[in-house]
């Protein structure tokens, strides 16, 4: 117990960087792994296993050492995690199953919808023309990338001809 505590004031980060993204200190590492854009809790899961670290502990209390293993181990998993839990199985252009996290993710998720529209198949024809892909209905309702005020200009104060206000 006194060795663990000596190992967490040793490595009392508040912030740490794993995998380009900044995660808090206090986390523990299971939740704090799911603040990585493409690492589910399923993943999180089987990387702390594979790798062997508690997931109980914090994430400030982890050594370089470690953070820079689960860092790898995130941008290149290996045999040790089940192919159901890869999010890019059977890549289009490599064949091969694959897991994208971070910036790389969203990369190859708009690659892929410019291929989609550049091949013109009906998703990519939906994509488009902004409409729901998934087959929703387009009557009302569906969801659109606008934000809910956009085009919409805020009213100011009137004005009389005098220059006067109204109230």
């Amino acid at each position: 117990m006194e060795q663990k505590q000596a190992e967490q004031e040793k490595y009392g980060e508040k912030l740490v960087r794993i995998h380009s993204e900044d995660i808090e200190g206090g986390m523990r590492v299971y939740a704090g792994l799911t603040k990585i854009k493409g690492i589910s809790w399923a993943m999180a899961n089987a990387v702390c296993k594979a790798l062997g670290i508690d997931k109980s502990r914090k994430i400030g209390s982890l050594s370089p050492e470690e953070i820079k293993k689960i860092s790898e181990f995130i941008k290149n998993p290996d045999s040790r995690i089940p192919h159901y839990l890869l999010n890019r199985r059977k890549d289009f252009e490599t064949g091969k199953d694959r897991h994208l996290s971070g910036s790389m993710l969203e990369l190859q998720k708009e690659f892929d919808i410019k291929r989609l529209k550049k091949i013109k198949s009906y998703r990519g024809i939906r994509h488009a023309a902004g409409q729901p892909v998934r087959g929703q209905r387009t009557k009302s309702h569906f969801r659109t990338n606008r934000p809910k005020g956009a085009g919409i200009k805020s009213k100011g104060k009137k004005t009389g001809k005098e220059g006067r206000q109204f109230k």
